[in-house]
């Protein structure tokens, strides 16, 4: 019951939000909402807010009038599926760095305080600043016939960003036995690794299933910005540019790619719930 009322409660969602499209697109101002100079609220014509109607409509038409293109929901899958390719890559790379420095972190309490502030401080950064820097570097790493693709330094900002909350949650996790374990363990005889294996490890996996939530959505994010700010073809982000240059003639054509975002963030949360699953057995402490 509580599986189907999680479910109901995700469709009840999806409703409200088409209700109140529909409803601030009926009842809304024309010229939107405005306070001063600024809007607040976009405007409700058909070129700003298309019907849900007209947009599913449009998804099932030609990307383009040529002959034998393909439907526009096609080409969006297929955008995003690559998208969704490179976030997954950036996500097992920020898996790998936000749990080791974690463990690093819960080992040593100097690198805990060298490191946490400047863990927190790298969020800062902006991803639009620091993608052509990434780019630039990426272009001269040359190692033999190696040569550095565009959906590498994609991978490696959604990296960057997606690390942190794995970081931060792991060490909370690792951290969070309380003294009567460890000193149980210590009684035994039992060292740091055995430690970690038996009590820290499961122990983190209630912390750790939230993090790689937050975790996911960052690299979804991260890698549809940096598509954008590279200009790496054939992703879902270079795809939000182009049709949005023809959205005055085709406006329910633009919001399809970001149909296609939406699809990369459920798929990866389905994935972290997959995972959640698998490791059901600790999850008994998680809020």
């Amino acid at each position: 019951m509580r599986r189907w009322r999680a479910w109901a409660w995700g469709a009840l969602g999806i409703v409200l939000l088409a209700v109140v499209w529909e409803g601030y697109k009926a009842l809304g101002p024309a010229d939107g909402v405005r306070i001063g100079d600024t809007i607040v609220l976009p405007r409700t014509n058909d070129l700003a807010m298309p019907h849900l109607w007209t947009m599913v409509q449009r998804a099932g038409e030609p990307v383009t009038s040529a002959p034998g293109a393909a439907p526009l929901w096609s080409y969006v899958l297929s955008a995003a599926w690559l998208s969704f390719k490179v976030a997954l890559i950036g996500w097992a790379i920020a898996l790998v760095v936000g749990m080791l420095l974690a463990l690093l972190m819960q080992r040593s309490k100097i690198a805990n305080s060298a490191l946490l502030p400047w863990i927190v401080l790298s969020q800062t950064v902006p991803l639009i600043a620091l993608a052509p820097l990434v780019k630039r570097w990426s272009s001269a790493f040359h190692i033999g016939g190696f040569a550095w693709a565009d959906w590498m330094s994609v991978a490696v900002i959604a990296a960057y960003l997606a690390f942190f909350p794995v970081a931060v949650g792991m060490v909370r996790g690792l951290n969070s036995p309380v003294a009567a374990q460890t000193d149980l363990m210590r009684s035994y005889g039992i060292g740091w690794w055995q430690t970690l294996l038996r009590l820290r490890l499961p122990a983190a996996v209630a912390y750790l299933i939230p993090a790689l939530r937050l975790s996911i959505a960052a690299a979804v994010i991260g890698t549809v910005v940096a598509e954008v700010s590279i200009g790496m073809d054939g992703g879902i982000g270079r795809m939000i540019i182009e049709f949005a240059q023809t959205g005055s003639a085709d406006p329910a054509k633009q919001w399809s790619p970001i149909g296609g975002a939406v699809l990369m963030g459920l798929a990866g949360a389905g994935l972290v719930a997959l995972i959640g699953l698998l490791l059901k057995r600790y999850r008994r402490a998680e809020a």
